[in-house]
C-alpha cells in the first residue's frame, strides 16, 4: 500500500485513492448505523409516550375548563336574576 504521492514524490503509507481510508471510514459508518437507529427507535417510543400523556392532560383540562364555564354561565344567570329583583324594587 507504500506508494509515490502525487503531492511530492515522497512514499506515503496510504497513497491518493485512500482505499484503506475509505475501508475504515465504510466499517465505521456500518458499524454506527444500527446503533444510530436503535437509539431513533428508543426516542421514537418516548415521544410517543409523551405524547398520550399530553393528550390525557389536555383532555382532562379540556373538561376542567368546561365546567369552569358552565359555573361562570350559572353565576352569569344568577346575577342576572338579583339584577331583575333589584330593578323591580326600585
Amino acid at each position: 500500500m507504500c506508494g509515490p504521492s502525487p503531492l511530492g514524490g515522497k512514499i506515503v503509507w496510504d497513497p491518493y485513492p485512500f482505499i484503506l481510508l475509505n475501508l475504515f471510514l465504510s466499517m465505521l459508518a456500518a458499524i454506527q448505523a444500527p446503533v444510530i437507529m436503535m437509539s431513533q427507535n428508543r426516542q421514537d417510543t418516548k415521544d410517543r409516550l409523551r405524547g398520550e400523556l399530553d393528550y390525557d392532560v389536555n383532555r382532562r383540562a379540556e373538561s376542567e375548563i368546561q365546567g369552569l364555564a358552565r359555573k361562570l354561565n350559572l353565576l352569569g344567570e344568577k346575577i342576572g336574576d338579583v339584577e331583575d329583583l333589584i330593578r323591580q324594587k326600585i
